[in-house]
């Protein structure tokens, strides 16, 4: 990978420097993974960050009785993820899954630290991101009262503006299982089922169950039901 199709695709490194870039793509180690494999496990102790070159996972954690798992976001490509295990040294509190085939690079804790401490703008650019993350769990919090279509519509708003990629259809996501993306937005399977095979009805999402993909068709309306104007 050239060093500006790196900087361009990931928007944590758009602030580093050229050295800073070409030292990371240097140490960077590739990973692929299909559909399903966990790619990290709760419990195990910080040792890299990585970043999502194409493909999409869903970062879990067990529920409070141990017995179910419940799904706390949904990344793609261009995110990262691993950051918070290294920077507090501790084990990490979430597992990470593939969710579609996915390709990822990874960057060691050491070397990552190494490179936050040389290049104050990678610095920066870090803790801008994960104010961002604060922030959209505060919309979450706010957005709890909301009925069940103004919530999934946000996530779906949110998903497309994050990681989508634009179409003949539309932007397009992938098609992400409906109990992760009940867990996400916080409401129930069966609201967010009929919830979006109604939103397929009326033209506003594409659902494509063989390509995995659903293209929102209508993101004006989309965005004015998430109440985002």
């Amino acid at each position: 990978m050239q060093i500006e199709a790196f900087s361009e695709l990931f928007p944590l490194l758009t602030a580093a420097n050229p050295e800073t870039l070409e030292w990371l793509l240097s140490v960077a180690v590739e990973h692929e993974y299909p559909a399903s494999r966990a790619v990290l496990m709760e419990d195990a102790w910080g040792n890299a960050v990585y970043f999502i070159v194409s493909g999409w996972v869903k970062v879990r954690r067990l529920s409070g009785s141990g017995e179910d798992v419940v799904t706390l976001a949904v990344l793609g490509r261009g995110d990262f993820f691993g950051e918070m295990a290294i920077l507090d040294e501790s084990p990490r509190s979430t597992d990470v899954i593939a969710l579609s085939a996915v390709k990822l690079i990874s960057i060691s804790a050491q070397r990552f630290i190494q490179t936050l401490f040389k290049d104050p703008q990678l610095h920066h650019r870090m803790l801008q991101l994960m104010v961002r993350r604060l922030r959209q769990t505060n919309l979450r919090f706010q957005l709890r009262h909301q009925p069940p279509a103004v919530k999934l519509a946000n996530t779906l708003v949110s998903l497309g503006e994050n990681y989508g990629y634009d179409s003949q259809e539309g932007v397009e996501i992938f098609n992400i299982p409906f109990k992760d993306l009940a867990d996400v937005t916080d409401i129930g399977v069966e609201e967010t089922t009929k919830i979006m095979e109604k939103l397929d009805s009326k033209g506003w999402i594409k659902i494509d169950t063989v390509g995995h993909t659903v293209s929102l068709v209508n993101l004006k309306q989309l965005t004015h039901l998430a109440g985002k104007v």
